[in-house]
């Protein structure tokens, strides 16, 4: 592993701060840092074409090369641990480093790949979920695998594939939670036709609702009074109608003339 370990041509940096870390990527430079196995971190610069060509294709432990100084493998061989991106999140500005025993047992993420065909993709509307492209492990630094396959030739429409079915190489232990989706099937479901109708035709009719009459309104000319309905304080009868029965005549109204 160590023989067959990318080299990472790297110097010493002492300036540190944003704006000198600006100028740095400007001139083609990666900042980056060295920490790790009780020893005092250690600001790094790396260039950036080549440590972008390797972190890309997957690699993640590398031996680095210091100018002046004889290659050993103590304190020299390390293993990626995380990068840091612009604020778009397209570039890579900043890499961290830890150092490594070849034979100790590390932490790291390894991706997935998917092979096979799945049969549940020929049912119409199914859609193949991928929530999961890399999981976590732990193993010895020289059993850290490229990446991982995992079969969907048997993935059938509503189940899934979880962290804990994926088959792991040699003494590599699952940290990723074993509940974890990796790939599942699902059915996009469309909305009933006869709904669509329904709402394309507009073919129901209205309900129309009587809405009450606010008290004090002023009937319509003509409108009759609904029964049993009192009438306004202050309102005039209409011409000609009578009383009701037993209603008393209205203070200062004149009497008919009785028919002689």
């Amino acid at each position: 592993m160590h023989e067959k370990a990318p080299v990472l041509n790297v110097e010493n940096r002492e300036t540190h701060g944003s704006r000198y870390c600006q100028r740095l990527r400007k001139s083609g430079k990666l900042p980056g840092v060295v920490y790790g196995h009780k020893q005092a971190p250690m600001s790094i610069s790396l260039n950036t074409k080549q440590a972008l060509d390797l972190i890309t294709k997957g690699e993640k432990v590398f031996r680095l090369d210091f100018p002046g100084v004889e290659a050993t493998d103590e304190g020299q061989m390390v293993l990626l641990k995380d990068l840091q991106f612009d604020f778009l999140g397209t570039n890579i500005v900043h890499a961290d480093f830890s150092r490594v025993d070849l034979n100790e047992r590390v932490t790291t993420r390894v991706p997935l790949h998917l092979i096979g065909e799945a049969p549940g993709l020929k049912v119409v509307g199914s859609i193949l979920m991928h929530p999961l492209s890399e999981i976590e492990v732990e193993c010895m630094v020289l059993e850290i695998p490229d990446s991982i396959e995992v079969s969907i030739a048997e993935l059938a429409e509503g189940h899934a594939i979880t962290a804990g079915d994926v088959k792991l190489p040699g003494s590599v232990k699952l940290k990723t939670d074993s509940h974890a989706i990796i790939a599942q099937i699902i059915i996009q479901l469309e909305a009933p036709a006869a709904e669509a109708t329904a709402v394309v035709g507009g073919a129901a009719e209205p309900v129309v609702l009587t809405a009450k009459k606010v008290e004090g309104e002023a009937a319509k000319p003509g409108a009759k009074p609904a029964a049993g309905a009192k009438p306004a304080a202050g309102a005039k009868p209409a011409a000609g109608a009578k009383p009701a029965a037993g209603a008393k005549p209205a203070a200062g109204a004149k009497k008919d003339a009785p028919k002689k």
